[in-house]
């Protein structure tokens, strides 16, 4: 069976909606050639996609599976045309970048407002992960561009660009017996509650901060864990745990949180920030934010 763009487009707006009268309102048709369209796709697949009752439709095991890979496919082909629209008349279009959650408070903000001085045409669609997972979604094609966070596995599959170099810093609640120093010893901290990242979602940088620790003398004790870095600063604001963070996160005006450096050299207190892309890639809006993101 011929799968057409309309066919999915049909499918996945009435998984979206549950309902038949509402799908076909909003794809501009009427309800009965809507339920032949699925009837027909169903027949063509050999499976039941849809359980429909009284009250509307669910999705079987298989129609969600299938709706997942469905809105995948569009979503690919709606990239590869736009790609190739920036290709052949310039600059254009929507570019999908990806941002580790530690750039999102500094980086981030500059470079939006230098692409849309220098580029007026194209629009920056963000998604925002972990380091692996970006990685994964430029070799994958579901991104152009990523700006990550190294240590990475992988990174010998795509083009790589230094940007800059960051550092861990101490994030402690201003009322913290060690907020008027300087800096601050790691290992001056081994006795107080840290707030960690998910090792889970943000596997690189979880290991970066044990790794700190763990040369400082000691294992952090666990005194809140958060899947983003907001929420792990969100416990050190409430005056509950301290933590390392990104030294981006520094720049922000926080309330009730002191930022200070980490007394001594160690190489776990640093990392690069890159960006990374397809190593084919021919985009000029791929090579054009690059540059804008090397001027930064």
């Amino acid at each position: 069976m011929e799968f057409t763009t309309r066919m999915l487009e049909q499918f996945v707006v009435l998984t979206r909606e549950q309902h038949f009268g509402r799908a076909a309102a909003a794809l501009s048709m009427t309800q009965p050639p809507l339920s032949q369209a699925i009837q027909r796709l169903e027949r063509g697949l050999g499976v039941d996609l849809l359980q429909r009752d009284a009250h509307g439709v669910s999705l079987t095991a298989a129609g969600a599976a299938f709706a997942e890979d469905a809105q995948r496919l569009l979503d690919a082909q709606s990239a590869a045309i736009d790609r190739a629209h920036r290709i052949a008349g310039g600059v254009e279009g929507t570019l999908r970048l990806g941002v580790v959650n530690s750039q999102s408070y500094s980086f981030l903000p500059k470079l939006l407002r230098r692409v849309a001085q220098r580029l007026p045409g194209l629009q920056l669609h963000l998604r925002q992960n972990n380091s692996a997972t970006l990685c994964e979604m430029v070799k994958t094609g579901s991104l152009d561009l990523a700006i990550i966070r190294t240590p990475v596995e992988g990174l010998e599959q795509l083009a790589v660009h230094e940007l800059h170099r960051e550092y861990l810093v101490v994030a402690l609640p201003e009322g913290h017996r060690l907020a008027g120093q300087a800096s601050v010893p790691l290992y001056e901290l081994a006795d107080d509650a840290f707030a960690l990242p998910n090792p889970v979602v943000m596997p690189t940088f979880a290991e970066q901060v044990r790794s700190a620790c763990l040369h400082a003398g000691f294992t952090p004790k666990i005194g809140g864990q958060a899947d983003d870095l907001q929420c792990v600063l969100s416990y050190t604001t409430a005056g509950v745990c301290v933590s390392l963070l990104p030294s981006q996160m520094g720049m922000t005006d926080t309330q009730h949180v002191v930022f200070r450096p980490i007394e001594g050299p160690s190489r776990d207190l640093e990392s690069a920030v890159v960006a990374v892309h397809r190593m084919d890639t021919p985009d000029p809006a791929v090579k054009q934010v690059l540059r804008i993101v090397k001027d930064d």
